[in-house]
């Protein structure tokens, strides 16, 4: 059984400035925990259900572990239908983004993405089209929100995310740095090349008057239809596969 002042704990954690002052986060589910247990990421410890705990054998031993009911779960769990395992995992301290990463690679810039669900589903692109970082404005939503994390899938712990005042790192850039806008050259169309950054901007507003005047490629996905927009998350996606498409004609 929790206690009162672990469940307090660990509720306190769905709060940015509890996991900020505490240095940790929650994530859910199974399949995104048995991701983490092998990565570079810290687990300090898991809350399961009696009918998980055959999923948790060969685990490192500096990890605690606690058998919960269902009412315990619902209690500490960010989710409205808990997925029967939970975990708290240490923030790892951040490293200082080396700009010999952007070579001979792509790299997504995110500016002011507010929604957790969208961020998480661009790192999960990311991860899935092989790129290895992502960097982001300061105003742009924390990527361990329990909704961002959610919407990872487990991919945040092979992609590095860096909080950078991007107006100042994008003046340093010496690769090519595209951005996407609603005019621009058809994503179908444009040489990509071999490496580049990728500017996407908020839901809302787009990308910001102070990082569009770094774009030196604005690049669009062709409208068919009639829709005013297209979302970051789904943009992301789609611009992807085309820069994955060239690098591998």
């Amino acid at each position: 059984m929790l206690s009162k002042s672990q469940i307090g704990f660990i509720k306190s954690l769905h709060q940015k400035k509890y996991r900020k002052e505490n240095g940790m986060f929650i994530i859910e589910g199974i399949k995104s925990i048995i991701e983490f247990i092998p990565s570079t990421y810290q687990l300090h410890s898991i809350y399961y259900l009696a009918e998980n705990k055959a999923a948790l054998s060969n685990l490192p031993s500096n990890i605690k572990l606690f058998e919960v009911n269902n009412a315990e779960l619902a209690k500490i769990s960010t989710l409205q239908a808990p997925q029967g395992i939970l975990a708290l995992v240490h923030i790892p301290k951040t490293d200082i983004f080396k700009p010999e990463a952007l070579k001979n690679n792509f790299t997504l810039v995110l500016d002011g993405v507010q929604d957790p669900g969208n961020m998480g589903t661009i790192i999960r692109t990311a991860d899935w089209f092989g790129i290895k970082n992502i960097i982001c404005s300061q105003n742009t939503v924390e990527i361990y929100n329990p909704k961002t994390i959610q919407a990872t899938m487990g991919s945040l712990c092979r992609v590095n995310v860096y909080y950078l005042d991007l107006p100042i790192w994008l003046s340093q850039v010496e690769i090519p740095i595209f951005g996407a806008l609603l005019e621009g050259s058809s994503s179908y169309d444009i040489s990509w090349g071999k490496e580049g950054v990728l500017i996407l901007g908020n839901e809302g507003q787009g990308i910001s008057g102070e990082v569009i005047k770094f774009i030196q490629h604005p690049v669009t996905i062709p409208r068919v239809g009639s829709a005013e927009s297209l979302n970051v998350a789904i943009s992301a996606g789609i611009l992807c596969a085309e820069i994955s498409r060239n690098l591998n004609k």
